[in-house]
């Protein structure tokens, strides 16, 4: 799998980001690489990487997550190993980036760093399934918005459309005139569909570059 040394996954709230980031990380540790996991989503402390600290532990992903998550404190907080991520270039880097502009200040303050090496890409999380990313028009809205706050410029799309446990092939299949129209308005190119482990069988050979996902304890896709 050809990957930028560092990867960041940005998305609307409900779009999976975070899902998704867990297992990039977990396939990045798989292919033999030694990597770092941070969860920048200062925002919302409910649907968090420190779920998955187990598995991420054991495939020997370093997990970087605020000492707020799992809890009902919101603080804007970022612990201080965290600065480093970007520049200790002997790892790979997966971050899982604040779901709304507001979230994604907390990008601004590693942009300098990632724009420097320039060995990053920044991939937006789409999801036609939820109520504010339901067609393009909204979807670049929230594109805009974070790149704006955050100062990084998005370099592909990840489709992630889903209704959780009970998405279908279907489901999956529907979604992907959604995530072409995207391309289409943005020129950005669709990186990958995800979807459940479960229905890979029936979507494998329809869709390219398919990435099988298992669910995250207490997340949606």
């Amino acid at each position: 799998m050809k990957t930028k040394r560092v990867t960041l996954f940005a998305g609307h709230y409900g779009s999976g980001k975070t899902n998704i980031a867990v297992s990039y990380a977990l396939r990045l540790a798989r292919d033999g690489r030694a990597v770092t996991l941070a969860d920048l989503d200062i925002v919302n402390p409910y649907f968090r990487a420190k779920d998955s600290a187990e598995a991420l532990a054991a495939a020997g992903v370093r997990l970087l997550s605020s000492p707020y998550a799992n809890s009902n404190v919101d603080l804007p907080a970022i612990p201080q190993e965290m600065y480093a991520v970007v520049d200790d270039r002997s790892r790979h880097a997966v971050l899982d980036i604040g779901g709304d502009d507001r979230g994604a200040l907390a990008l601004g303050r590693f942009a300098p760093g990632l724009l420097r090496e320039g060995d990053y890409e920044m991939l937006l999380v789409v999801n036609c399934r939820r109520p504010l990313s339901q067609d393009a028009g909204s979807t670049l809205d929230i594109l805009r918005e974070i790149e704006t706050a955050g100062g990084v410029r998005f370099s592909a799309i990840v489709n992630n459309s889903n209704l959780g446990p009970e998405t279908t092939a279907q489901t999956v299949l529907d979604s992907l005139p959604y995530a072409e129209e995207i391309s289409r308005q943005s020129g950005l190119p669709v990186k990958m569909t995800c979807a459940d482990a479960r229905l890979f069988p029936e979507l494998e050979g329809k869709i390219p570059n398919l990435m099988p996902l298992s669910l995250q304890k207490r997340d949606f896709l």
